[in-house]
C-alpha cells in the first residue's frame, strides 16, 4: 500500500555520506522534530535526476527553508558511496543531505518502488517528493512514469 497524507513514515535505517565516512541514520534521526522536504529519484547520475531534480532543489534550498522547511533530503536506492560521489559531482554542500536507501527498504515500506529492470537498474524508487512534519506526511507528490513535474522544487514551493 502506498503511503498517503496523514501517515507516519515507516521506521527504516539509511546510510548517509559524511566527511568521516558512511554514517547510519534512522527515520527518527532524519525526520523527528523537523519539517522535511524529501525528494526521491530512480537513480544517482541518471539524466533527469542530475540535470533537473538535484539542481532544482539546490537552487531553491533557501526559498524552501524560508517557507518552513528545516531540511532537504535527496533519497535514492543506491549505495552510500554512489550518493557521496553524486553529491560531490552536483556540488551539493549544506543545501541537502544525500540519503542512501541501498536495499530499498524504506522505498518498499512507503509503497513507491518501481521495477527498473528493463533499464538494467533493478528495483528502484519512483520519482516523488513529500513534505513531512515530525515524521508525518503533510504533502505527497508522485510522478507519473517518465514525467518530471510534481516532484520538482518549483512545484513543491508552489504548494507550501
Amino acid at each position: 500500500m502506498t503511503i498517503k497524507v496523514g501517515d507516519a513514515l515507516p521506521q527504516a535505517t539509511f546510510k548517509v555520506p559524511t566527511d568521516e565516512g558512511p554514517a547510519t541514520k534512522t527515520t527518527d534521526d532524519l525526520f523527528k522534530g523537523r519539517r522535511v522536504a524529501l525528494f526521491a529519484v530512480p537513480g544517482a547520475f541518471t539524466p533527469t535526476c542530475s540535470a533537473k531534480h538535484v539542481p532544482g532543489f539546490k537552487a531553491h534550498a533557501v526559498e524552501l527553508r524560508a517557507k518552513g522547511v528545516d531540511a532537504i533530503l535527496c533519497l535514492s536506492v543506491n549505495d552510500v558511496f554512489v550518493m557521496k560521489a553524486w553529491g560531490k559531482d552536483q556540488g551539493v554542500t549544506d543545501e541537502m543531505e544525500m540519503v542512501a536507501d541501498g536495499n530499498g527498504e524504506f522505498t518498499k515500506a512507503v509503497g513507491l518502488e518501481m521495477d527498473g529492470s528493463k533499464f538494467g537498474m533493478g528495483a528502484r524508487s519512483q520519482r516523488y517528493a513529500l513534505i513531512a512534519k515530525d515524521g508525518v506526511v503533510e504533502q505527497l507528490f508522485v510522478e507519473a512514469p517518465g514525467e518530471f513535474r510534481v516532484s520538482s522544487a518549483d512545484y513543491l514551493l508552489e504548494h507550501l
